[in-house]
């Protein structure tokens, strides 16, 4: 969480963070840390169902959860692609379900399990 709020704190408009990982590898809590570290106090939560939520801020965070994406052609009706270029952050959430979809310049974040307690994290940032 701490590592995710630090991420948050240095996001700029048109940043977009990439995360994969396994279910509950922790993909919800960076999107949170993120969203602490860019002064959003609201409640994070996945969005599986709406596939997108919107938090309101200086700089807007858009957060994207991929999970229920069963077919590539789902993602035209998403037109994610669109607040990569706008003012806000986005954090993708199984972003692996959109593949050749993302931006070049995006910072990669893959989580993986090491014991109930612990995570990996490996950060990647493409395209700078």
């Amino acid at each position: 969480l701490a590592l995710a709020e630090e991420l948050g704190r240095s996001a700029r408009p048109g940043d977009v963070f990439a995360l994969t990982g396994e279910l509950g590898a922790g993909k919800t809590i960076i999107a949170k840390g993120i969203a602490r570290g860019m002064g959003i106090a609201d409640e994070i939560t996945s969005p599986t169902f709406t596939l997108m939520e919107i938090y309101e801020a200086p700089v807007p965070l858009y957060h994207f959860d991929l999970y229920r994406i069963g077919r590539e052609d789902e993602l035209d009706q998403l037109f994610f692609e669109e607040y990569w270029e706008g003012d806000g952050v986005s954090v993708i959430e199984w972003a692996d379900r959109a593949p050749g979809r993302l931006p070049d310049r995006r910072t990669d974040i893959t989580l993986g399990y090491i014991d109930e307690t612990s995570r990996s994290v490996t950060i990647e940032h493409t395209g700078d």
